[in-house]
């Protein structure tokens, strides 16, 4: 049901449980392993801002991520003119909102918003990122000016997400379009490796794990965002979280590395 093709459910909804605030993290509780199992959860680290430098080049980006650097930290030490390790925990959390804000198209008023700052420090904020990051500013016009030419923009694999609002006469519904155009590739493409990540990790499940082999050690049971999440017999829980993490960072070769985290419980929650 989604614009950009990530996968959706209802009833009940499993994709927009949150993951940060007590009442989630108490449903996530809910979520058990069967006895002898754990639950293990893969998540992809940073996908959509590791997609914006592929999709960008911009080269600072591509170096930070290739060094295994914070990215959030290495932002703020580039904006806020010190070294990573000089980085407060409030300049990180600012440099963490504008890299996540731009990927979505936050305006300068937005950005005030979530930072409660003036807009005028948020633009200034804008500003310093796209000096740094000047990649960045150059997909992001060229995608725009894309979107107009065509009425779509396409993932890293070629599916079209069309955006019939890109030449709109009423400004709100262009600019809507116009963020669209930014944020719908990386979205998009996120949500390709995810599946071709479940495909990779299906096929190796087929080897490791055939049908009506006993006991079946490992089950794909769900997948949220850019997370998947599984079951997994306690003996083979060192196997498995290699398996996994080959299959997912293996689903697609970007400029820079694809990075899996992962954890593993007795509830959904224990395993982030």
């Amino acid at each position: 049901m989604t614009a950009t093709g990530r996968l959706s459910s209802s009833n009940p909804n499993l994709q927009n449980i949150p993951i940060r605030n007590k009442e989630g993290r108490r449903i996530r509780q809910a979520f058990i392993a069967p006895a002898g199992k754990v639950i293990v959860a893969a998540d992809y680290s940073q996908i959509e801002l590791r997609i914006m430098a592929h999709l960008s080049a911009d080269a600072g980006l591509l170096d930070a991520f290739q060094r295994g650097d914070d990215i959030h930290r290495a932002t703020a030490a580039e904006i806020f003119n010190t070294t990573a390790i000089g980085v407060t925990a409030e300049q990180r959390r600012r440099a963490k909102a504008i890299n996540f804000g731009l990927i979505y198209g936050m305006s300068a008023f937005g950005l005030a918003k979530q930072l409660s700052v003036g807009r005028h420090e948020a633009q200034e904020y804008i500003d310093l990122y796209f000096s740094r990051y000047p990649g960045v500013l150059a997909y992001m016009d060229r995608m725009r000016e894309s979107a107009k030419a065509d009425g779509y923009v396409e993932t890293l694999f070629g599916r079209r997400l069309y955006l019939p609002e890109i030449n709109a006469r009423n400004a709100q519904r262009r600019q809507y379009a116009e963020r669209a155009a930014i944020n719908a590739p990386m979205q998009g493409s996120a949500a390709d490796i995810i599946k071709l990540a479940m495909l990779k990790t299906s096929a190796w499940l087929q080897t490791e794990c055939p049908p009506g082999s006993a006991p079946i050690d490992v089950t794909m049971v769900m997948q949220v965002h850019d997370e998947l999440v599984f079951e997994v017999s306690e003996e083979r829980l060192a196997a498995a979280r290699e398996g996994i993490r080959s299959c997912m960072s293996d689903a697609a070769k970007l400029a820079v590395p694809l990075v899996v985290d992962i954890g593993s419980g007795k509830n959904w929650d224990e395993a982030h």
